[in-house]
């Protein structure tokens, strides 16, 4: 039973992070100028306008993943450069606004609610990784796609910043995806090999998952459980997720 409430907060969480990530990124790129993504029918929070089924997978087994892209044409907005970068970065500034009202929820369910019924500690237990996942998952998100590697936000960030012919864009441009699915396979293989062998030192040559733990959790999400801890009355260095 725990681990069917698990996978159901997971998928939860996955449709909480990139619904509004990708309806972000659809709202700023219409208010710029570019309705492309209005058009294609994706101005919407709609999961099922915007979940790609293997990303969705990933997302909800390992914490970090990805949704269909939003098409834009950047030549539509009014100021190509800030309607850019603007678009680029709605999405993980929607979830980071979410990680950091997650956590409060999250606060509440693990101090306050108190089960009295088995079936009610199923409904306890729900709430609360579902509101620990949406925020966890949240961080992963906003860190991954900030990557500069093309197709994902960060590259787009690079592009907005940059002329064409910067050789760095351009080698990002080229060579970014490869390196993105370097990472990716390379975590996982790490991940499999952690989990099935005895081997001591895997875990430190997982690039890709080093970067998601440590920046999601140890840098982006200190200032909002720090803040949050201190509301709540706790310890605002006091690790709880």
């Amino acid at each position: 039973m725990k681990e069917t409430i698990e996978i159901l907060a997971g998928i939860v969480a996955v449709i909480f992070i990139f619904a509004p990530h990708e309806f972000a990124h659809a709202f700023v790129a219409y208010k710029c100028g570019d309705a492309t993504a209005k058009m294609a029918g994706r101005l919407s929070l709609n999961p099922l306008k915007h979940l790609d089924p293997a990303g969705f997978l990933l997302c909800a087994l390992t914490g970090f993943g990805w949704a269909k892209p939003v098409p834009i044409n950047p030549t539509n907005f009014r100021k190509y450069r800030s309607g850019l970068f603007l678009t680029a970065i709605a999405g993980v500034a929607v979830n980071y606004i979410i990680a950091f009202l997650a956590y409060p929820l999250f606060l509440t369910v693990f101090l306050y609610a108190h089960p009295a019924t088995e079936a009610a500690s199923y409904a306890v237990m729900f709430g609360y990784l579902s509101f620990g996942y949406i925020f966890l998952f949240g961080l992963s998100v906003v860190v991954f796609n900030l990557l500069p590697f093309n197709p994902l936000d960060g590259f787009r960030v690079v592009e907005s910043l940059t002329r064409e012919i910067n050789p760095v864009r351009r080698f990002l441009k080229n060579y970014g995806k490869y390196i993105l699915i370097a990472l990716v396979l390379e975590s996982f293989l790490c991940d499999v090999l952690q989990r099935y062998t005895n081997l001591p030192y895997v875990q430190y040559f997982d690039i890709l998952g080093f970067y998601l733990q440590y920046f999601a959790r140890n840098i982006l999400g200190f200032p909002i459980t720090a803040f949050w801890n201190t509301v709540f009355g706790l310890p605002f260095n006091l690790t709880l997720i």
